[in-house]
């Protein structure tokens, strides 16, 4: 028995040997044979921008004419990834117009981009953004390998050029990890941590069937709900000894409607809120009582009050009508109490037009409306609108108006035929990184926005479309006072300044004025922090005496940097306007780029016998929209509606991330 042994371990030891022998052989043959890939470098487009590319830290070849100001580029030295990765490159330097290899490196977002005018490409100015990208010679570190293919972030990726591949974005790998072969006792081995499920109760039979009842009949229209869940379906709080009537309630799946309790917002909650809700027939009763519900636990959580926030209701269905304004409740109680009263109106979901009235109509000093304090606007949706509320949603938002959506149950895969706008909530929110939406896939869930809600309406420092064109900016009008201006025409130029100054919001904490005049010498008529109130500054503006002397427009430049800029507020938009009646008689070149380097948008206004190619030099890129040139004084007042609709359509291109 023991020889048989011995002669089988034997035999096993052989059959091992020769097999691991094999293996090694075989691996050898297969080596030589595999060749490690030539790295090739991807090409991209002009008009790619970084943050749709994935990859971290990438090598990629950019075309000819990447200069072109289309090919927008926000930052200097470091940009917003919202940026032209090859425009970014010419800018910084390390490519000419001829194209070339770059490397791109991903970094952290910044809570502001300067813009500048750098190797023919003008980068623009923007407050954040997400995520930054550095441009480096295409040097490739030791040890590092680069893509050959770039990683999109969506399907919508850009055509690969040739020799280029793209692939979708998937999950990275967990390093350090691999896969390991596993043995019938070993996996016999492993214990399988099962959770308990969550037991609730199962919905009524009419609750289940929700869904299932098509909304749009005809086309264009919402059908009329059936009033699906039963009065008994809700626990009668009212019943209950001590009980809060009208905030206790149960849903169909047995889930209560918890009683709001106070968000933790702070002290200084101050804003003026409308709320905008949907009073459409295919809401049905028992929904819209579900939406008043959330509105009371808002204003009980909120602490409604003079010092602190103000809330009003609007109703919308065909049309819109406010129930009550800003300035109607001043304390939680009575804003509950008017809010249970309401009734529902029914008619379509007319989003849009609504949206247009509150813009029009609801933000007013005579609906209690407090310039000091952010607006607010919060709109409900069951499904889908019935109108489009793109456009309306813009000029709210270019009103400074801060829109926030709840949209509930959206469109099923049948029904999506009939929306009116697809993505309607991402095309109206002020931004559309999520801060501003959100999607309630049920009513029963309604509840759960309340505390997120709260506190997002309350992070003043995050309601970005406070800030409009014409209450952010610090503006500096640098005037020429020289010889050959003349008294009646200074008095021309003040009026012509006091028309522009009467177009902004001005407060400390608004638009701020300033004002320099200059011939051969600068003298600062007053600075941003000396007037904080409209008819101050247009007073101090009629009180400007004229100087006469020669002119020095390159060293009033510099002294408006000096002396205005210098102290602008980091927030704040620096806007230049310099108005000239001739040439300069010094070199404008470099101040001018000493201004653009410095974030200061330079609008550059000519009368007369300026010189329209230095116009140009001083004005910010592109010329066409920051110079302007007039034969006579008297014509000033003619640009004033220009002008103030190129600041505003720069300020509103920035990007709604």
């Amino acid at each position: 028995k023991r020889t048989v042994v011995l002669t089988m371990k034997a035999s096993v030891i052989e059959m091992f040997l020769v097999l691991l022998v094999t293996g090694v052989h075989s691996n050898k043959e297969t080596s030589k044979k595999i060749k490690r890939p030539k790295f090739t470098v991807p090409q991209i487009n002009c008009d790619v921008k970084a943050g749709k590319i994935i990859n971290p830290e990438f090598i990629v070849k950019c075309p000819a004419g990447c200069q072109d100001p289309k090919f927008h580029v926000y930052g200097t030295d470091v940009y917003a990834s919202y940026s032209s990765v090859c425009g970014a490159a010419v800018h910084s330097g390390v490519l000419d117009n001829s194209g070339g290899k770059i490397l791109v490196r991903k970094v952290a977002g910044l809570s502001g981009y300067k813009g500048s005018y750098s190797n023919g490409v003008q980068s623009l100015s923007l407050p954040r953004w997400r995520e930054s990208f550095i441009v480096l010679e295409s040097k490739p570190k030791k040890g590092v390998t680069y893509p050959s293919a770039l990683t999109y972030s969506s399907s919508k990726s850009p055509a690969p050029q040739a020799g280029e591949t793209t692939k979708a974005y998937q999950r990275p790998p967990i390093p350090a990890t691999t896969a390991q072969p596993v043995t019938l006792m070993e996996l016999l081995a492993v214990t399988v941590a099962v959770a308990t499920p969550t037991i609730l109760p199962s919905p009524s039979p009419s609750a289940a069937s929700t869904t299932s009842i098509p909304r749009p009949e005809p086309v264009g229209q919402r059908s009329q709900e059936m009033d699906l869940w039963s009065a008994t379906t809700y626990t009668s709080s009212q019943n209950r000894p001590g009980a809060d009537p009208g905030i206790q309630r149960q849903d169909p799946s047995g889930a209560a409607f918890q009683k709001p309790v106070r968000a933790d917002v702070g002290l200084d909650c101050k804003i003026d809120l409308s709320f905008l809700i949907d009073g459409s027939t295919s809401i049905g009763k028992r929904r819209f009582r579900i939406q008043k519900q959330l509105l009371a636990g808002v204003a009980q959580a909120l602490d409604i009050g003079p010092a602190g926030p103000l809330m009003g209701v609007v109703q919308y269905g065909d049309n819109p009508a406010t129930h009550f304004n800003l300035k109607t409740h001043m304390n939680s109680r009575d804003l509950k109490t008017a809010i249970e009263k309401i009734t529902q109106r029914g008619g379509l979901s007319n989003v849009g037009r609504a949206i247009s009235f509150v813009t029009k109509n609801f933000f007013s000093k005579a609906n209690g409306n407090r310039s000091s304090a952010p607006n607010v606007v919060v709109v409900m949706v069951d499904g889908w609108p019935t109108d489009k509320v793109e456009e309306a949603s813009r000029l709210a938002r270019e009103s400074g108006i801060n829109i926030f959506f709840i949209t509930i149950e959206g469109a099923a895969e049948n029904e999506k035929q009939y929306v009116v706008e697809p993505n309607f909530a991402n095309k109206a929110v002020c931004r559309t990184n999520g801060f501003y939406s959100f999607h309630v896939q049920s009513w029963f869930g309604l509840h759960k926005t309340l505390q997120p809600l709260v506190k997002r309406v309350c992070d003043t420092d995050r309601l970005a479309c406070s800030k409009t064109c014409l209450n952010s900016a610090d503006i500096g009008f640098v005037i020429d006072g020289s010889s050959s201006v003349g008294t009646g025409n200074f008095r021309t130029v003040l009026q012509f300044v006091t028309n522009l100054t009467k177009e902004f919001e001005i407060s400390d904490t608004d638009t701020r004025i300033g004002a320099v005049q200059y011939t051969y010498e600068q003298r600062l008529e007053f600075g941003f922090d000396q007037y904080s109130s409209k008819p101050d500054i247009l007073n101090a503006i009629k009180r400007v005496g004229y100087w006469s002397g020669g002119t020095s427009t390159g060293a009033a430049i510099n002294f408006a940097l000096e002396q205005l800029f210098k102290k602008s507020k980091p927030n704040k938009r620096k806007l230049m306007i310099l108005i000239t009646d001739g040439r300069s008689y010094d070199d404008v070149r470099i101040p001018a780029m000493a201004a653009h380097l410095k974030g200061v948008i330079t609008y550059a206004i000519g009368v007369a016998w300026a010189a329209q190619e230095e116009l140009e030099v001083i004005a910010t890129h592109s010329a066409r929209d920051h110079s302007f040139f007039v034969d006579e004084f008297d014509n000033l007042y003619q640009y004033v509606p220009r002008i103030i609709q190129n600041i505003c359509t720069e300020f509103n291109s920035q990007p709604r991330n």
